[in-house]
């Protein structure tokens, strides 16, 4: 097998890889180890920036997202039992943000790549990268119970953090940045229509709690637990009383409703420098995580992309190496700013239960000016809906 880019993974980040190559022309085949069904089903994030939403449609693919997306233009910062309303759209020239599942990104983008005879494999096995220092990388893998060799120009990581790509790049080439939180959020979905028209962000002394949505009639709610805690222990009678303690305001009251879903998400900073290695370039989780607080990780993986198909572009139809050269220093601009934003909304909104009171009061503080400056607010809300995708 030949193409021009092998791309591992089929999220977000290889998938919108893909069909912006197609649109240039450019042949590429997805490798997923998953099934269709899987990938299709996988819920993730939900919060997609202004820039991710304005690529998805010019690329075409946003016909349901238009249709179907919750459009926000503020959020909710409920603290003590107070609201505060940072005017997302006020304070950024009328940028907002768009809640529209990763998972019906992901169904939207496969069904674009199909239907221009885009290459999805999956259910691939055993894939392995080779010779990515030279011109003519190898991608191994079986599939359909047959082994096959994909020889390419290019290969894009995007496979996650447990992928096979970033492990390829031989020890010492790569500088790890890693951050623990000591939290965690035990998160469900649940079908309850949405208690709110935007999202809450509660910071409260039994810990943060958070109401989002999925859709008209699917809410996502998360509470904070320790990293260890084991989810046996909170059956959902217990999870909704402390949603209910945690979200608690004068005059509102939150829907109840069954439990589809429900798991623990643990908090954490990564990245890794450089995103590149020869003729493998990772995007994606497979590159970076971020807590979820600030909303960033889908964001960041389509702006890798965004780059990335910038520079192949560019090198496949001038021969300069310049924009593949610059890919990993233009991505991490943007990335260890979204690593501070989602460690700054980390770190302000959460009970750090082990820490002294001096720590808490801090955190009122910053939590006050936020709320009450229109210089903090702005900063809060610029890197809420995203910088622009350049």
């Amino acid at each position: 097998m030949r193409t021009q880019v092998a791309i591992i993974g089929a999220g977000p980040a290889g998938l919108v890889l893909s069909h912006l190559l197609y649109l240039e022309g450019i042949e590429s085949v997805v490798l997923e180890r998953r099934d269709r069904e899987y990938v299709e089903r996988r819920v993730r994030a939900g919060v997609l920036e202004q820039g991710t939403v304005d690529l998805l449609r010019q690329m075409g693919v946003a016909e349901r997202l238009d249709r179907e997306g919750l459009v926000h233009r503020g959020i909710i910062l409920r603290v003590e039992g107070e609201d505060h309303r940072i005017a997302l759209s006020d304070l950024t020239d009328g940028r907002a943000i768009t809640v529209y599942g990763q998972q019906e990104v992901v169904k939207d983008l496969i069904k674009a790549r199909l239907e221009t005879g885009g290459q999805i494999l999956f259910e691939v096995e055993d894939v392995s990268l080779h010779d990515i220092t030279s011109s003519e990388p190898v991608v191994r893998f079986r599939h359909e119970g047959k082994q096959h060799e994909l020889r390419c120009d290019v290969i894009a990581g995007c496979d996650g953090s447990h992928g096979v790509s970033r492990p390829t790049i031989p020890d010492g080439v790569l500088t790890t940045y890693e951050r623990v939180y000591p939290f965690a959020w035990l998160g469900i979905l649940a079908a309850a229509p949405p208690s709110t028209d935007e999202l809450i962000y509660a910071y409260h002394e039994r810990g943060f709690a958070l109401h989002s949505l999925r859709s008209p009639q699917i809410s996502r709610l998360y509470v904070q637990v320790r990293p260890d805690e084991d989810i046996a222990n909170w059956p959902d009678e217990r999870v909704w009383e402390e949603l209910h303690l945690r979200l608690a305001r004068d005059g509102w009251s939150l829907t109840e409703g069954p439990v589809l879903e429900k798991g623990i998400t643990t908090m954490r900073s990564f990245l890794i420098e450089p995103m590149q290695y020869g003729r493998l370039f990772l995007a994606g989780d497979a590159a970076h995580i971020v807590p979820a607080t600030g909303a960033k990780g889908l964001n960041l993986a389509v702006a890798d992309v965004k780059v990335l198909a910038e520079a192949l572009v560019s090198w496949f139809r001038t021969g300069s190496t310049d924009l593949l050269e610059r890919y990993s220093d233009t991505c991490l601009r943007r990335v260890w700013r979204a690593e501070y934003f989602s460690w700054w909304m980390t770190s302000m909104l959460h009970q750090n239960w082990d820490a002294d009171p001096f720590e808490r009061r801090l955190q009122l503080a910053q939590l006050r000016y936020v709320c009450t400056s229109r210089a903090a607010a702005t900063s809060l809300a610029e890197n809420y809906v995203g910088m622009a995708l350049v």
